[in-house]
């Protein structure tokens, strides 16, 4: 859970905020916010957006009698987010291949403040189970089960029923369970076994590969309908391994390196100088469980190649 300073839905004296109080009190908010809307929205983009319209509406609002600064603007955050959400149901229906959520690597993480609000939660592999979700199920999920807001205090945000929301969060929680097992895994475990997949996908070693692959790996690749990728969950080491044999021989010149994604340790792929894919993963610390490769160019454009420089 991420622990911050109790956040009541309301407080018995109201505050007014000088027009520098504004801003420095929505500052103090921003990291929370933007990882309360990056989760929600799975795109950085989006979020930072999204962001700056809770800006607005607070600084045209930060006059009134508001009680609680930290509720009225996770409240006006989660709302903006539904809203949003409810925008891109069609969009994303349409969507060509599977959709992954676009990847933030460390450089795009702006304070440590930031880091604290997406360390926890925020894998690549969370995010896909959280996009399983309806819209307020995953909201209410997040604030209950990630930013520690109890019953009540999430009932006022989402403007629900105590009861709704608790059958919300209930039947939330057993799905992402049983979508998501947990593995715990050492940093040294991780890193030993991601080195070695790297080397076999980049030599195109279709046994090597199938070697590092659990039974029952999967793998995800989102082009968006822009960019070659597979446009379905492949599944076994026996596909999988044969994609990297191909993928290997089609494009020649491919380098991976490990870098952090989305705060755990992924990989970039460069072919020629240039940004190919972004490669995150799932572990048991002995075998590749899962493998998110993100594609599409729209999602690696905020990807600055100075960033991925050794």
């Amino acid at each position: 859970m991420i622990n911050d300073t109790n956040l009541a839905v309301s407080q018995p004296t109201p505050v007014r905020f000088s027009m520098n109080r504004t801003a420095e009190v929505f500052e103090s908010h921003r990291p929370r916010l933007f990882g309360l809307a990056y989760r929600m929205l799975g795109s950085r983009a989006d979020a930072q957006d999204l962001v700056q319209d809770a800006y607005l509406r607070w600084h045209q609002s930060a006059t009134d009698d508001i009680q609680s600064p930290a509720a009225f603007l996770v409240t006006v955050t989660t709302r903006l987010c539904l809203d949003r959400l409810r925008e891109l149901k069609q969009e994303r229906e349409r969507y060509v291949g599977p959709w992954l959520p676009e990847p933030i690597v460390d450089e795009h993480i702006p304070s440590p403040e930031a880091q604290r609000e997406l360390a926890d939660e925020v894998s690549v592999a969370f995010l896909v189970v959280l996009e399983r979700l309806g819209p307020e199920e995953r909201a209410a999920f997040l604030l209950h089960e990630v930013f520690d807001y109890d019953y009540p205090e999430v009932a006022q945000i989402l403007g629900k029923s105590e009861p709704t929301c608790r059958q919300m969060i209930h039947r939330a929680r057993a799905r992402v369970r049983e979508s998501r097992p947990r593995f715990s895994v050492t940093a040294e475990s991780r890193e030993r076994i991601l080195t070695k997949f790297l080397a076999a996908a980049g030599s195109g070693d279709r046994k090597a590969v199938m070697a590092l692959l659990a039974e029952d790996v999967e793998y995800m690749a989102d082009g968006g309908g822009k960019v070659v990728a597979a446009l379905k969950v492949l599944r076994g080491p026996e596909r999988i391994g044969w994609l990297y044999h191909c993928i290997a021989r089609r494009f020649t010149g491919l380098t991976y390196r490990l870098i952090r994604v989305n705060e755990e340790l992924g990989a970039v792929v460069m072919m020629d100088g240039r940004l190919f894919s972004i490669l995150s993963f799932v572990t048991d610390g002995q075998r590749v469980c899962g493998i998110y490769n993100v594609r599409n160019p729209d999602k690696l454009g905020g990807v600055a190649l100075r960033d991925l420089a050794a």
